[in-house]
C-alpha cells in the first residue's frame, strides 16, 4: 500500500511521525493542545514517495487534510483524507465540515487528479438511477441523512464513489459493524473524478497506484 488516508487519529496539533523499519511516514492533524480528544486526520504514506509531495500538507481542521502529489509525467493529484461528523452531531457541525470540504475541492486545479478518502459516517445506498454517474450499480444498504450530503456535494463536483463501482459479494462491500443493531454497513470511501473513471488513458492507470482507505 502506498498511501492510507487516516481517521479519528486523536493526535493533537500538526505532525510528521516516521516508522523507520516500516517505511511509512505519518502526517497527521487534530485539535490543537489543548482542545478535544477527538477527531483527528492524516495520511500514511511510503517514505520513498515524500520527494514527490508538492509543498507542506495542509491540515485545514481536525476533520480535513490535504496535500498535493506530483504523478508520473508531471501530472499531479489532489489527495484529501476526511472524518465527517457522525449521524447524531448537530447539523451546524455537519455544514461547515461540508462547507469547508465543497470549498477546498472547488480550489483544487481543475486538470489535477482528485483523490477523496476516509470515514464519511454517511450510508449512500444503492440508488444508482437516482444518483446517475455518482454511485454505480453495486452499493449496499439504504441511504441516510449524511449519504444524502456526499451524494449531493459529489453531484455538484462530478465525483463518483468508486466503492460502488465493483461487482461483489456485500459482506466485501461493507466496512463497519453498528454496535448495537450488529448490521453492517459501508461509510468509508474512495471518491474520484467522473472523468478519471471514465477514461482509459494509461497515466491514469498509473495514477490510481493502489490509493485505498
Amino acid at each position: 500500500m502506498d498511501i492510507a488516508a487516516l481517521s479519528e487519529t486523536r493526535i493533537h496539533g500538526t505532525s510528521q511521525l516516521e516508522e523507520v523499519g516500516a517505511g511509512y511516514t505519518f502526517l497527521l492533524t487534530g485539535h490543537p493542545v489543548d482542545g478535544p480528544t477527538q477527531a483527528g486526520v492524516g495520511f500514511a504514506i511510503r517514505t520513498s514517495l515524500l520527494h514527490r509531495i508538492q509543498n507542506t500538507p495542509v491540515g485545514h481542521s481536525p476533520r480535513l487534510m490535504s496535500l498535493t502529489l506530483e504523478l508520473e509525467g508531471g501530472h499531479m493529484a489532489n489527495l484529501i483524507s476526511a472524518y465527517a461528523p457522525t449521524l447524531p452531531t448537530p447539523d451546524d457541525a455537519k455544514d461547515e465540515f461540508y462547507n469547508q470540504l465543497d470549498e477546498i475541492i472547488s480550489r483544487t486545479p481543475r486538470m489535477h487528479k482528485l483523490v477523496l478518502m476516509g470515514d464519511f459516517n454517511a450510508r449512500v445506498g444503492c440508488d444508482h438511477q437516482a444518483w446517475e454517474k455518482v454511485i454505480g450499480r453495486y452499493g449496499v444498504g439504504k441511504e441516510n441523512s449524511n449519504g444524502t450530503r456526499l451524494l449531493s456535494l459529489c453531484c455538484a463536483h462530478k465525483l463518483v464513489i468508486t466503492n460502488t463501482m465493483f461487482q461483489q459479494r456485500d459482506s466485501r462491500k461493507v466496512s463497519w459493524m453498528h454496535a448495537r443493531s450488529r448490521h453492517w454497513h459501508l461509510i468509508d470511501y474512495v471518491i474520484v473524478r467522473q472523468r478519471d473513471v471514465a477514461t482509459r488513458q494509461p497515466d491514469t492507470v498509473t495514477a490510481w497506484f493502489n490509493l485505498l482507505v
